[in-house]
């Protein structure tokens, strides 16, 4: 591979971390860490459908933010309100300031640096927002600006193969050269693998391969390390 392309949220870095600290400031229950799990899962979820509906006009980015946490203690008999759900956005904001990438994630982005590869990002969100992550992480100490694609500035997001394309036709790619790595199969591979793209799934939350899929991943690991001994593999 010549380019390897990176997604970020919950692929360079535990998305959930975040998310548990949130919770465990704001709601009183004792819940176990496996509560918080599911009810992660579940927000993650209503998340993506939200964000389509926002990117298509449909609601709000205010809507989208707070629905997706109010959807998800529905699910579970949570009390939450309005009111609660914009301080359960502002908070998790708050404690994504602190995320760290994977360290196996590091090693591969030094490794892959040192080699000469071409490194990029391309992540779905609100670009003032996905900058501060990527910020927080160093990214830029691999992957210069001018590598860094993010839906909320460019117009269109994953899985919409006119994002792929813009990148393609922006850097000059080899797609058969070309890899992308993402946790969310429908989001990154899919999106990947339709646009001709090599795809890694980064699916660290061991989920089932859909049953609808008609594209499946180039390759599938399950941790970071997995990742970071795949690539040895490949050098």
């Amino acid at each position: 591979m010549e380019t390897i392309i990176f997604d970020v949220d919950d692929t360079l870095y535990d998305q959930a971390q975040s998310f548990h600290k949130t919770v465990r400031k704001l709601f009183e229950a004792p819940f176990s860490d496996e509560q918080i799990d599911q009810l992660y899962k579940a927000s993650r979820r209503y998340s993506e459908i939200l964000f389509d509906q926002s990117e298509a006009g449909e609601i709000s980015q205010f809507e989208w933010q707070t629905g997706r946490i109010m959807a998800a203690c529905k699910d579970f008999n949570i009390p939450i309100d309005t009111e609660k759900a914009t301080i359960f956005h502002e908070t998790y904001v708050t404690e994504q300031k602190n995320i760290t990438l994977f360290p196996e994630v590091e090693e591969l982005l030094n490794d892959l640096y040192n080699e000469g590869k071409q490194l990029g990002i391309l992540t779905n969100g609100e670009e003032k927002h996905q900058l501060m992550k990527i910020k927080q992480l160093g990214l830029s100490r691999w992957i210069p600006t001018e590598m860094t694609f993010i839906s909320g500035a460019i117009g269109h997001a994953k899985p919409k193969r006119e994002v792929f394309d813009f990148i393609k036709q922006k850097l000059a790619l080899d797609q058969t050269k070309t890899v992308y790595i993402g946790d969310n199969f429908e989001k990154d591979i899919i999106g990947a693998k339709q646009a001709g793209w090599q795809a890694i799934w980064m699916n660290h939350r061991k989920k089932d391969l859909p049953t609808y899929a008609t594209f499946k991943p180039d390759k599938e690991v399950h941790s970071a390390k997995e990742l970071l001994e795949l690539f040895a593999k490949m050098a």
